[in-house]
């Protein structure tokens, strides 16, 4: 038996609880799970892998998951992948400043792993939907 992935998901998690119960419900949904521990690990990992979407937390060692989204979507290679930002903050301007740095999709905390997956698969088919536009 073979499995078809629906895609190549990078996580950016330093808890490994966390990382463990997010990455086994979403590969039940058929997608690969690439794991990084911190923001600057994922940029090398992004770089070399290109992942089909990133979710990552705001605040991560060594570089913020802000200092990440602003870096990748300058890259121009990974200025399409989405990328869904996690926080504790759910003020209206923590969302707006996220989506200024290159979230595609702000996620606040606590949230259940289908609302993850809802915002993965939304980010990934906006991108998707600007990209056909984008290219015609």
């Amino acid at each position: 038996m073979s499995i078809t992935w629906a895609g190549k998901i990078l996580i950016i998690k330093d808890s490994l609880r966390d990382w463990q119960i997010i990455s086994h419900y979403l590969e039940d949904w058929g997608y690969k799970i690439i794991k990084a521990s911190h923001a600057q690990e994922a940029l090398e990992i992004a770089l070399e892998e290109k992942p089909d979407a990133i979710v990552t937390d705001v605040v991560s060692p060594q570089k913020s998951g802000f200092e990440l989204c602003r870096f990748l979507k300058i890259h121009l290679t990974h200025q399409k992948v989405p990328i869904v930002v996690c926080s504790n903050k759910n003020q209206a301007i923590d969302n707006l400043w996220a989506r200024k740095q290159g979230a595609d999709v702000y996620l606040t905390k606590p949230f259940t792993p289908e609302d993850l997956l809802r915002a993965i698969q939304s980010a990934t088919r906006w991108n998707c939907i600007v990209s056909r536009i984008v290219t015609f």
